[in-house]
């Protein structure tokens, strides 16, 4: 089984190593990351460059992608390596997945008209441009698409999926081999659940959340 990480200049490093710290202990996994161009590509502060060693073109066929990052906003338009890579790809996959504003790559690939799906709350808007049906949930599966919330709900989805590619033990086993039992200091995880003041902060501070 393939998983692929599809990656882009500036992508956020939660988004993709959240994912990629589940899913790398599968058994018989090849999991690889993958970008446009190989070579180092900065995250979205320009202090963790990951070495790409695998292009979207050496990639075509995985068996479950998963894309993310805020950045995405920019690149959700058909025409972009990333979004023609998720469109050429998803016919072929068992699970497409996203995380964050990864969501929008799949909406901007065709794949959400008239699906459920999340993302961050910032997006949810541009989210439902796409056709799709937003909602708070951390992790929604419809179908073989399935899309975690903002940024650490990758963390999430990737154990939701591990439990339907595997088994709920074998989740459950990653879990507690990476002691995943959050315990936040404050529960504003969620602008359902923010002060109304933290919320109106974060909107008018865009460079605090990053997506953009």
């Amino acid at each position: 089984m393939q998983i692929a990480i599809g990656l882009y200049p500036e992508f956020t490093s939660l988004d993709a190593m959240g994912p990629y710290q589940v899913l790398q202990h599968l058994p018989n996994v090849d999991l690889v990351l993958c970008a446009e161009k190989k070579g180092l590509l900065p995250d979205d502060i320009g202090l963790l460059n990951i070495d790409i060693r695998h292009t979207f073109d050496e990639v075509p066929r995985p068996d479950i992608l998963v894309p993310g990052g805020t950045i995405t906003r920019t690149l959700a338009v058909a025409g972009n390596p990333v979004v023609e890579w998720i469109r050429a790809a998803h016919p072929h996959t068992t699970w497409t997945t996203s995380v964050c504003t990864g969501s929008l790559l799949l909406g901007a690939a065709g794949l959400l008209d008239g699906r459920p799906a999340t993302t961050h709350w910032c997006a949810y808007e541009e989210l439902a441009s796409f056709g799709a049906t937003p909602t708070e949930q951390r992790v929604v599966t419809h179908g073989k698409v399935m899309t975690g919330a903002g940024v650490s709900a990758g963390i999430d989805m990737a154990l939701t999926l591990v439990a339907e590619i595997s088994s709920p033990e074998v989740a459950m086993a990653i879990q507690l081999g990476i002691e995943y039992d959050p315990q936040p200091p404050f529960d504003a995880g969620a602008p359902s659940k923010a002060p109304r003041a933290i919320v109106e902060m974060l909107i008018g501070r865009p460079d605090l959340v990053r997506p953009t």
